[in-house]
């Protein structure tokens, strides 16, 4: 007996241990689940009520407002559409504009507005920190800009040489592997079900992932309640790479945006969002 003991034992061991690594397994896809159950019910919360309207609402009086040296509203604006038209406008940005002969994002036009029609510095309203002075306004001018197109297609660009320049200048950025950690854009959005903690990592090489991605910003931050426009949000994806700051509408940027939105041409903007 002893020995037919000795004989079976092994295998006893090996069920025991299947045994206990299936209800490991069954285990593991219940928190899962339980998590991804969880984190959808926290989103849900989230968008009872989105703290980026009333930025919506600050920059369309700004956008009205006599403000600047020269007392002059931001209405005559041409945002790519003609004077004044924003309908439809955020959803086409970044573009070529004749009258700088540059590719700009919605952040870097407001800048031109804002210098050409009222005066102001945009210089240095570009090395403002994000979150002071006239900062401040450019993120509610993005807000409510991009409100006006919530809900639309987006359609870049690609007909001007400069605008597919930008695009293929954009892609390599993306990829380019760099810094103390030598990661890139890519290493955290180029694959489909990654997420960092609470937060979802988009897939920017798909259209759905890139949608997702460059269609929600500017957004409403919840974890720090401030209103993000794409710039801080490129930028602070650059701080987590240990990468240096690019400065505030830049090409770096710029490019970025061009990639990230010809990536999402079909996909509906959701901007302002609402950000963990």
């Amino acid at each position: 007996m002893k020995s037919k003991e000795i004989a079976w034992g092994p295998y006893r061991c090996f069920k025991i241990l299947g045994v206990c690594a299936l209800l490991c397994t069954l285990g593991l896809v219940a928190q899962a689940q339980s998590t991804a159950d969880a984190i959808a019910q926290y989103r849900a919360m989230l968008q009872d009520g989105n703290p980026a309207d009333l930025f919506v609402d600050k920059g369309e009086l700004l956008w009205s407002e006599a403000r600047g040296p020269n007392k002059v509203s931001l209405q005559t604006c041409d945002l790519g559409l003609g004077p004044g038209v924003l309908d439809g406008a955020w959803v086409q940005l970044p573009r070529y504009f004749q009258d700088t002969q540059r590719v700009q994002d919605l952040e870097s036009r407001l800048l031109t507005c804002m210098q050409v029609l009222q005066g102001f510095d945009a210089a240095k309203i570009a090395q403002t920190p994000f979150g002071v002075g006239e900062q401040i306004n450019v993120s509610a001018l993005a807000a409510f800009v991009s409100s006006k197109s919530a809900g639309q297609a987006f359609q870049l660009s690609q007909s001007h040489p400069q605008e597919r320049r930008f695009y293929e200048l954009g892609k390599r950025l993306f990829f380019t592997r760099a810094g103390p950690y030598d990661f890139s854009c890519s290493t955290c959005h180029s694959q489909d079900d990654k997420r960092i903690r609470l937060q979802d990592l988009p897939n920017i090489t798909s259209k759905e992932g890139a949608t997702a991605g460059f269609g929600a910003w500017p957004a409403y931050r919840v974890s720090n309640g401030q209103m993000w426009s794409m710039q801080q949000r490129l930028n602070d994806c650059l701080r987590q790479q240990r990468f240096p700051y690019p400065l505030f509408a830049s090409d770096f940027t710029i490019a970025l945006g061009v990639y990230m939105g010809v990536q999402a041409k079909g996909g509906s903007s959701i901007a302002p969002a609402l950000k963990r």
